[in-house]
């Protein structure tokens, strides 16, 4: 009887003293637990961090006893009322980025540019191109009416590449027209291509402030009729009458630029006429070239009926 009473007392203090053990380990967990986690460098300014390297120091269980499955973003909970930024450009970073960056979002590309007094043209002319640049235009003026404003232009007009009409003509004179009640110097520079309306706003620049890249495109053409299948035959008839008011105004006003005779300028737009940055110099479009260093080299080449005469190639003309 008292073996049988001794053995269950036995078994029981080795149970007890096996479960003892890993009440020992938990233990020497929580002891290690309870040490102060060592903290890196952490910015005073930065409010998420500092709260964070509080609660580590005082309560580390906090954070490394995290659950698994929660809808709150990490860290986000230690907070009594967690609110996550609106945009990156609000969040306040640490040391280890840049502290010196912009609390509030960056400004878009054209208002970059118009702190730089520039007005990029990189569309056909459409209604929401022309209210932008004319607001521009006349933000440059007020802001300084003595300081001259880059005009940049590299559009099709008031049509696409393919000729389809796109905008209305009065599109270009809208703009052209607001260019020409500045007080401004304008400096106009064509960095792609020039067509129709663009290539008038392009040569309504100062004079002698009208630039070209080396490998730009300036064309001048007629302006079309747009699309009228379903206009009634009377309608068409006034339409085109007002597509040749703006032909012979856009004439008049690019041979006052040009410096050319209207009759000049009515010969070679009854077709498009296409002018490379040498030949929109010497129609006068424009007034230099922007070679970047390559003036003197231009200047020294020959011109091309020199290289057609020196290769035996004779002009159509004389065939």
């Amino acid at each position: 009887m008292a073996n049988c009473l001794q053995m269950p007392m036995a078994s029981s203090l080795c149970c007890s003293s096996s479960s003892s053990g890993p009440s020992r380990s938990r233990r020497s967990l929580g002891a290690t637990n309870s040490t102060k986690i060592p903290m890196p460098p952490v910015n005073p300014k930065d409010p998420f961090l500092s709260k964070l390297a509080s609660v580590a120091a005082t309560s580390p269980d906090t954070l490394l006893n995290r659950p698994r499955n929660s809808d709150t973003p990490p860290f986000l909970d230690i907070f009594d009322s967690p609110k996550l930024m609106a945009t990156p450009a609000q969040v306040e970073r640490s040391v280890s980025y840049n502290e010196h960056r912009p609390r509030r979002p960056p400004p878009d590309l054209p208002s970059l540019l118009l702190h730089g007094r520039i007005v990029y043209i990189g569309m056909p002319l459409v209604p929401a191109v022309t209210e932008l640049v004319i607001a521009e235009l006349m933000y440059l003026q007020w802001m300084d009416p003595k300081e001259p404003i880059y005009l940049y232009i590299n559009s099709t007009g008031t049509t696409r590449d393919d000729g389809e009409t796109v905008g209305m003509e009065t599109e270009g004179f809208a703009i052209y027209d607001a260019l020409m009640q500045l007080k401004n110097e304008i400096h106009t520079v064509c960095v792609g291509a020039a067509i129709g309306h663009a290539c008038l706003l392009l040569a309504a620049g100062t004079k002698g402030k009208r630039f070209m890249m080396p490998h730009a495109k300036a064309m001048i053409q007629q302006p079309r009729v747009p699309s009228s299948g379903l206009m009634p035959a009377s309608d068409v008839l006034i339409r085109a009458k007002e597509v040749i008011i703006n032909r012979d105004t856009l004439v008049k006003l690019i041979a006052k630029h040009t410096e050319n005779s209207e009759e000049t300028v009515a010969t070679v737009m009854k077709r498009p006429f296409y002018m490379d940055s040498v030949k929109a110099k010497e129609f006068g479009v424009i007034d230099k070239i922007l070679w970047r260093g390559q003036e003197k080299i231009m200047a020294d080449a020959a011109p091309p009926e020199a290289w057609d005469k020196g290769a035996g190639i004779r002009e159509l003309d004389a065939i």
